[in-house]
């Protein structure tokens, strides 16, 4: 399958653009929408995003990732292989922590360049026919790389920043639920928020931190949203704000 990770939103031509991509390279394969609203132009906040979700797809799994605000420039573009999972996209630190975390991991760049390459949407002309072909089993003109050389060495093991604000509006931390003590407090918007297991651990209208379905840290309202003025709960998150732990 092709899993498609991406900060193009929920609206507009570019994920359909894509998609027509792998219809005509791919045909028959599924391709699974992961994230179409990953964090806009901010491929550390979408590193911890991705490294959370991946491992729930099949270790043979191609992964098509545009979070790329240097598209056009001379940034490198790559293919990560990260325990068995392939990952197709930028050197812009978005595969930084998939590959940290990784048991094994190789890396390329992408030498191959289609006849038609936009200076703005290599996401189209040049990550989705490399995706679609290592998919379908097909060679792609690939260069080995370092994969230590990818590294962001000052990019924390995990992010104690608000990464992701769902439809319910519930604010994902960068952080490892089962790295923080069991009784740890997080304070974020200028609350601070306890630990439970399940929305109603507190009251309607109160907020709470838990581990969430894929091991993050997760900020939430009981039938509320962690995302706007919750009166007795929290101030409004947003992606990007920081999460302070308190033991």
């Amino acid at each position: 399958m092709i899993v498609l990770f991406t900060d193009f939103g929920l609206s507009g031509p570019y994920t359909g653009q894509m998609k027509a991509v792998l219809a005509r390279m791919a045909p028959g394969l599924p391709v699974i929408d992961l994230f179409a609203d990953a964090p806009a132009f901010d491929p550390q906040l979408s590193a911890y995003l991705l490294a959370a979700y991946a491992p729930e797809f099949p270790a043979d799994s191609v992964f098509l990732c545009v979070v790329d605000p240097g598209v056009g420039t001379d940034r490198r573009p790559l293919v990560v292989e990260a325990d068995g999972r392939r990952f197709v996209g930028p050197d812009n630190g978005l595969f930084e922590l998939l590959r940290r975390r990784a048991g094994s991991v190789r890396a390329w760049s992408i030498g191959w360049r289609p006849e038609r390459l936009s200076a703005s949407f290599h996401g189209r002309d040049l990550f989705a026919p490399v995706a679609a072909s290592l998919a379908m089993g097909n060679p792609v003109a690939l260069e080995p790389v370092d994969p230590a050389g990818l590294a962001r060495p000052d990019w924390p093991d995990d992010l104690a920043r608000i990464v992701y604000v769902d439809v319910y509006g519930n604010a994902m931390t960068g952080l490892r639920a089962d790295r923080l003590p069991e009784n740890a407090v997080l304070r974020a918007g200028g609350r601070t928020v306890r630990r439970g297991r399940t929305f109603a651990d507190v009251p309607v209208g109160e907020a709470l931190w838990y581990a969430n379905s894929s091991g993050l840290a997760e900020i939430a309202v009981n039938q509320g949203r962690a995302d706007r003025d919750a009166g007795r709960g929290l101030g409004g998150l947003a992606v990007g704000m920081p999460v302070e732990v308190v033991l």
